[in-house]
């Protein structure tokens, strides 16, 4: 998300909205499908993971976002410590989810409840940046504009990325429900921010630090777009290779039958 650097670090309404997200996603029973002790232990596991990744990941994107490679060490400090990149935590958080994967040899596909639970959650946090105001649009007079303490009308961002987060989470949740897109719903959701994250940067107030036009969020974008899809086909592939396998198992049983 874009950053106003100011002085304080944490605002009530904003720290407000983000233990609310916490508290919704503890609360939620993602690991409802997963039945064994040992891949629930694993799967905790990698929540932690994934949250430490998040953070990292959090920290280094808005970095990215607001100054690409050039930035001194006073304004980086300032922004390293008051802002926050939801591209930057999803990207992160996803990576350090798959090496984590691959080391402690978790067997299950992604988790669709935790993928469904998520936009919600991040629905919930951008009611902080709403009130605050720390996502800043550019200027825009009209019906779908609102204004803070500098006086000038703007584009709601946040109420933007709001109402796509609960649309998304909602499609979500038919989704889990209908067992559509099993194991993916993580990747499409990287997706779909991307192309919204991407195209929503023409109106926020960020730096445009490429030619002009493309700000460090929307490259963060592509890369997400890119991630998401390559994991899709990945795990298509894996399916495909796996099906050989699973009918030679099934032959094999009714032989012995």
């Amino acid at each position: 998300m874009a950053t106003v650097i100011t002085a304080a670090v944490i605002y009530p309404e904003y720290a407000l909205s983000v233990l609310l997200a916490l508290a919704a996603g503890a609360l939620f029973p993602v690991m409802q499908d997963i039945r064994m002790p040992r891949h629930r232990r694993q799967y905790i596991l990698l929540q932690i993971v994934t949250l430490c990744g998040a953070i990292v990941g959090c920290k280094i994107a808005v970095l990215f976002g607001e100054f690409g490679f050039r930035w001194n060490s006073g304004e980086a400090g300032a922004v390293f410590w008051s802002g926050r990149s939801i591209l930057g935590a999803l990207i992160f958080g996803l990576l350090a989810a798959e090496i984590a994967k691959k080391a402690i040899g978790y067997p299950l596909p992604p988790n669709d409840r935790f993928a469904a639970l998520l936009p919600f959650t991040l629905a919930i946090g951008r009611v902080g940046c709403l009130l605050h105001g720390c996502c800043l649009g550019t200027p825009h007079e009209g019906v779908c504009s609102i204004t803070y303490a500098d006086g000038i009308p703007r584009h709601p961002i946040a109420a933007y990325e709001i109402v796509f987060e609960l649309i998304v989470g909602v499609a979500f949740v038919y989704m889990v429900r209908k067992r559509i897109a099993r194991g993916n719903l993580f990747s499409m959701f990287l997706i779909l921010y991307g192309v919204f994250r991407f195209a929503t940067e023409f109106v926020r107030e960020t730096p445009k630090l490429y030619w002009g036009w493309l700000s460090g969020y929307q490259v963060l974008a592509v890369i997400a777009m890119m991630l998401g899809t390559a994991f899709i086909m990945a795990r298509s592939v894996a399916a495909r290779n796996d099906e050989p396998s699973a009918e030679m198992d099934l032959q094999g049983a009714a032989h012995v039958l």
